[in-house]
């Protein structure tokens, strides 16, 4: 009996290495505006065998800065191009891994009971259009990337010095977007992606291409994942044609 099961030994003993890979549980720490669509995708990860990823989501910048404290993550997915390479200029990230996959729409949004049309242009007032105590919700442009992007379009508009002392500042686009949401604030500047996720508020305005840099998504390995082959294919995974569908489903450009 010895003799017949000792060739089988190292098959099974293979079987169980494949598996235990498949089954090893990715971390990944994405851009607060990534949360539908990666959890979406990763049921679909699931689906083909792997183990649930984790995600952490929260702003850029704050998953930036856990990531050089030390944080254990094997994937870094960004909203901006600016907090990605910061990363990887402190060696946070595997910069050969680092793919820009997306892109997204920078709109204005009020609560779905008071939205009204609104053209948003240089002489767009939107001062005028938060009342006398109005203010208007967007992330920290201080770090938080849609926050930046929002100051950057504020000051292409010629307004950003009227409207800075006004801004509710959130930690990031959820935030912000939940204080429109409960009327904290008459407009929000957001993502198209986060909006369209939200019954309780409407896009009332988009804000013009030129007005601000391309809102790009780029992901990467983090350093500590440089030979992880099952975070390798994660990545692979997101950023593939197989992806694509479901980026474009909650309203993401794939570029």
């Amino acid at each position: 009996m010895q003799r017949r099961l000792l060739p089988v030994l190292p098959v099974a003993l293979l079987f169980t290495c494949v598996a235990a890979r498949s089954q090893q549980q990715l971390t990944v720490f994405a851009a607060a505006s990534l949360t539908d669509a990666l959890r979406d995708l990763g049921q679909q990860w699931v689906a083909k065998g792997h183990a649930a990823p984790r995600f952490s989501f929260a702003a850029s910048s704050t998953l930036a800065r856990q990531l050089e404290q030390g944080a254990p993550a094997d994937l870094f997915a960004s909203a901006d191009e600016q907090w990605m390479d910061w990363a990887q200029q402190r060696n946070l990230v595997v910069p050969e891994s680092r793919v820009s996959a997306l892109g997204n729409t920078l709109v204005l949004v009020a609560p779905a009971a008071t939205a009204r049309p609104v053209t948003v242009g240089r002489g767009t007032d939107l001062a005028a259009l938060l009342g006398p105590a109005g203010r208007l919700s967007t992330g920290d442009p201080a770090h938080v990337p849609v926050g930046i992007y929002a100051q950057a379009a504020l000051t292409w508009m010629g307004q950003w010095q009227a409207l800075q002392p006004r801004l509710a500042r959130a930690e990031n686009v959820r935030a912000a977007l939940l204080l429109v949401e409960r009327g904290e604030a008459p407009l929000g500047i957001v993502y198209a992606t986060d909006a369209a996720a939200s019954p309780a508020v409407r896009v009332v305005g988009t804000f013009p291409p030129e007005s601000h840099p391309p809102v790009s998504y780029p992901f990467a390995l983090a350093r500590s994942a440089a030979q992880n082959a099952e975070a390798r294919g994660f990545l692979a995974f997101i950023t593939g044609p197989e992806a694509r569908a479901t980026w474009q489903r909650h309203g993401f450009s794939v570029t």
